[in-house]
């Protein structure tokens, strides 16, 4: 219990580092992108003259310190990096479970933000600790389908079922914070959540390692498909709606 407090700890300290370092970025002196975004509970951060200038001098140094630390970032973002739902939600003990958490939460991020850089949106704020709460809640709320699905005899209809639920639980915990400009309008998130979904139902299905255009090709395949997943996703029973949904596309690309 309290190494996974711990772990909560660091993820959410993570989480608030990037918003900061961020906001430290569209603050240089020679930033040409949009004005800094506010930061919850932190104020603003001034962005002219001598602190604008400030702002580069904390930016560069901290770019020096980071290629001194090492850290646990993909060396590549493609359809190698999603995992197997039997890898996210493994069985057995502690630290075999917190193990397949951890590769979620950082698997899904960096996807997230390589294909929301693929639809053109710069320095998106992705909230990794989000990740967590969706896979707790996987777990929490339906165990039965992810028991289902990572069975060794999984069908399609279960791995779909288990992927709807996940698409779900994404879309319910927002992981991709798209500001102001993108509060009415949830299209892109289905866009950019409904491929992690499928490229892990893909990668579940998959006879030994992914493919490294799975992620290309489920994102393709969300796109084509985007108005019935947005449908399904807007019914109050969106897992059992989509689930015939994601069994189609599952079937049709393996």
């Amino acid at each position: 219990m309290l190494r996974q407090i711990s772990e909560d700890v660091r993820v959410n300290l993570k989480d608030r580092l990037r918003e900061l370092r961020d906001a430290i970025r569209q603050s240089r002196h020679d930033s040409a992108g949009e004005p800094p975004r506010e930061i919850a509970n932190l104020p603003p951060f001034p962005g002219k003259s001598l602190l604008s200038h400030a702002a580069s001098a904390v930016d560069e140094a901290l770019t020096i310190a980071e290629s001194f630390v090492p850290h646990s970032r993909p060396l590549k973002i493609d359809g190698t990096t999603v995992k197997s739902l039997r890898t996210y939600f493994a069985d057995g003990n502690e630290d075999r479970q917190i193990d397949g958490e951890r590769q979620f939460r950082r698997d899904m991020y960096y996807l997230t933000r390589a294909i929301l850089a693929g639809y053109g949106v710069d320095n998106p704020r992705v909230h990794e600790a989000s990740f967590s709460a969706v896979h707790a809640a996987m777990r929490r709320r339906h165990a039965d389908l992810l028991a289902g699905a990572t069975a060794d005899a999984a069908s399609t209809d279960q791995i779909a079922a288990a992927c709807s639920a996940l698409l779900v639980e994404c879309l319910g915990h927002r992981p991709v914070q798209l500001g102001e400009a993108g509060s009415g309008d949830r299209s892109l998130e289905i866009r950019c959540l409904a491929p992690l979904a499928l490229a892990c139902g893909l990668a579940t299905k998959a006879e030994g390692a992914p493919e490294p255009d799975i992620l290309e090709i489920a994102v393709l395949a969300a796109e084509v498909r985007e108005d019935r997943i947005g449908q399904a996703c807007a019914r109050t029973n969106a897992v059992q709606e989509l689930t015939p949904v994601l069994a189609t596309l599952l079937a049709h690309l393996t």
